[in-house]
C-alpha cells in the first residue's frame, strides 16, 4: 500500500509542530450531525457515529453540545434549520501535488469560494471532481498507543482481517491499516485483545508521491494545507507528497 506510511509521517511531524492541528468545535459537531443523519443516533449501534463523538470528547467539547449535535442529525433538534452536506474538494499545490478535501457544509458557494481562494492564495489550483482522487484508495485505520509487542499485534492484526500495519516510533504505538467494511471488525478485535485504541477513522492513502526538497515549497504547501485545515467547513485534507522531517519543521518555524 504504497504512500500510506508517508502522508501518516506527515500528518504526525505536523502534529508535533503545528498547535492548531486540532480541529475545532464546529468541525467536530458537524461531524457528529452528518454521522447521526447517515445512520440511527445511537452511537451503540452506529459506528461512525460513535468515532465522532470519541474526537468530540477527546477534543473537551461538552457533552450538552454534544447532544445537541446528535439531535441536529436525528432530525429532533428544531431550532437550527441548516442543512449539511458532504462535499469532495479535489485540487493540486505547487510541484504538483495532489490534494483532497473533505468538507461538510451548509453552503456549497461559500465553501467553494474559502476552498478556492486558499489554492490561489498559496500557489494551487482547485480542480474539478475526479482530478486526483483515482490517487488515492480510502482506508480504515486504527491508530494504537502505548508500548506493543510487534508479533503480538500481527497476530491480532491477521485475526481481525488487517492489510496492514505501521509501528511508530520506539514500538510506542501503531496504526492499522483495513477495508473500510472491516473497520468495526478490526476495532473491536484489537480492543478484546487489550490494545489501547486511541482513535478510529477513515483515511485516504496516496498510492503515489511526490518528493519535495524545495525549502519555498515545502513552506507552500504546509501554508495550504493549514489554510485549508482552519476552514470550519473542512472535516479532512490529504496530499500525496512527502518530505525529511527537517525541511517540515524549518518551512513551519
Amino acid at each position: 500500500m504504497a504512500g500510506h506510511s508517508k502522508w501518516a509521517n506527515i500528518k504526525r511531524q505536523k502534529a508535533r509542530v503545528d498547535a492548531k492541528k486540532g480541529k475545532t468545535f464546529t468541525q467536530l459537531s458537524r461531524a457528529i450531525i452528518v454521522a447521526a443523519r447517515n445512520g440511527i443516533s445511537d452511537p451503540d449501534g452506529n459506528f461512525q457515529l460513535r468515532t465522532a463523538i470519541d474526537k468530540a470528547k477527546a477534543a473537551g467539547i461538552p457533552n450538552d453540545n454534544i447532544e445537541r449535535a446528535i439531535a441536529k442529525g436525528a432530525g429532533t433538534y428544531q431550532e437550527d434549520g441548516a442543512i449539511l452536506e458532504e462535499i469532495r474538494y479535489e485540487g493540486y499545490g505547487i510541484a504538483g501535488v495532489a490534494i483532497l478535501i473533505e468538507a461538510l457544509t451548509d453552503n456549497r458557494n461559500r465553501t467553494a469560494a474559502d476552498i478556492r481562494s486558499a489554492f490561489s492564495k498559496n500557489g494551487g489550483n482547485l480542480g474539478e471532481t475526479g482530478c486526483v482522487s483515482w490517487m488515492f484508495e480510502q482506508k480504515g485505520v486504527v491508530l494504537l498507543e502505548g508500548k506493543i509487542e510487534e508479533e503480538t499485534l500481527l497476530e491480532a492484526s491477521m485475526e481481525g482481517g488487517a492489510d496492514n500495519y505501521e509501528m511508530l516510533e520506539d514500538n510506542l504505538g501503531a496504526e492499522v491499516y483495513t477495508e473500510v467494511s472491516n473497520l468495526e471488525n478490526l476495532n473491536q478485535t484489537l480492543q478484546t485483545q487489550d490494545f489501547l485504541v486511541k482513535e478510529v477513522e477513515l483515511r485516504w492513502i496516496p498510492n503515489n508521491t511526490i518528493e519535495v526538497n524545495d525549502s519555498e515549497q515545502a513552506r507552500s504547501l504546509l501554508k495550504l494545507i493549514d489554510t485549508l485545515e482552519s476552514l470550519d467547513d473542512v472535516q479532512n485534507v490529504t496530499a500525496n507528497f512527502e518530505m525529511a522531517d527537517e525541511l517540515m519543521t524549518a518551512s513551519m518555524s
